[in-house]
């Protein structure tokens, strides 16, 4: 497997047949001047000493050379390996709501995007820590297992919208359940769960969820997002109406989250547009005792980027020998 640390370099190897066609249009305009200043054939012959086939050579040397050049500044790498590593921290499991009530725009752009910046600010603080993800709206699915990859993550994280989940409602109970089945084997202290949603038409009972979970060690924090006076919902568009065909303003239910909150033995934070709420979380985590476990891990990748940028010198060192004139000895001389 082949990979590239700087991928955006081989936008150049685009520019790589513009070598030859350039000068394929240079060659031609030079013979439209020949003919203007005379008969070609015998231009052709004033000038013996230069080379035709050597100009082609070297122009596609020189397109070669630039090809490999450009792979090269693309840094590829080959030969990583998986290695197991003993690393220390806490497991956090974030558990986000898609639903469409997550679409109202008292946040910029809407409640649901905004969340998804705020957590994926989150993962680059968290260090050795773990962490998994969990959407849900009227069930709740595992996006992305426990795990040390935040590159992964974050693309997990950029994917989501409120069609991830074909339900409509919000299943918090079952949302905080699955987080707590979600948790490693090796982890047994060190585990919270991030609980994101407006709160609103909750179903089930997610307090006595919460209470079950601070039973086994786990802790919960929520974090609302909305507003009290709430907002419309746009989806595809249009204003979400009920079926009455009144237009479904989503508001705050901040009661809800809080006792979820108090149950779990967290803290429930209401979302702010700047401070969204996840850095003291966050601070609260770097507080715990670190558990030890094994990750495995890419690692070790080897380089190969000089290679291609020798191959490179190379060729643009021979293009320069070769020049533009004729060989006036040959290979048998009488």
């Amino acid at each position: 497997m082949i990979l590239f640390a700087h991928p955006a370099y081989l936008w150049l190897l685009l520019l790589v047949p513009l070598f030859p066609i350039v000068y394929g249009i240079a060659r031609y305009l030079r013979r439209h001047r020949l003919r203007r200043f005379g008969d070609e054939d015998l231009v052709r012959e004033l000038m013996p000493s230069w080379s035709s086939s050597k100009g082609w050579v070297r122009v596609v040397l020189l397109a070669l050379a630039f090809g490999f050049f450009a792979v090269g500044l693309a840094r590829p790498q080959i030969g990583a390996k998986l290695t197991e590593r003993k690393m220390k921290g806490a497991e956090v499991m974030i558990a986000l709501d898609v639903s469409n009530s997550m679409l109202a725009e008292d946040y910029s752009p809407n409640r649901l995007e905004r969340a998804k910046l705020a957590v994926s600010r989150m993962t680059d603080k968290l260090q050795d820590d773990r962490i998994g993800l969990i959407v849900f709206a009227g069930t709740a699915f595992v996006q992305l297992p426990i795990t040390t990859d935040f590159i992964s993550a974050k693309m997990f994280l950029s994917s989501i919208n409120t069609e991830s989940v074909p339900i409509q409602g919000t299943a918090m109970e079952e949302a905080l359940m699955l987080a707590g089945k979600s948790f490693s084997a090796q982890s047994e202290k060190s585990r919270v769960i991030i609980l994101i949603s407006d709160g609103e038409n909750h179903e089930g009972n997610p307090v006595q969820a919460a209470k079950t979970l601070s039973s086994e060690g786990i802790k919960i924090y929520t974090i609302g997002v909305g507003s009290a006076q709430g907002q419309p919902i746009p989806v595809r568009g249009e204003l979400l109406k009920d079926k009455d065909g009144n237009i479904v303003v989503s508001r705050l239910d901040e009661s809800s989250l809080r006792e979820i909150a108090r149950a779990g033995g967290g803290a429930y934070i209401h979302a702010g547009n700047e401070e969204f709420g996840l850095n003291p979380i966050v601070n609260d985590i770097r507080k715990m005792e670190d558990e030890e476990f094994n990750s495995v891990v890419f690692e070790e990748y080897d380089e190969q980027y000089m290679y291609f940028l020798g191959i490179a010198l190379l060729l643009f060192v021979t293009e320069m020998l070769i020049g533009a004139r004729r060989s006036r000895r040959h290979l048998f001389e009488k």
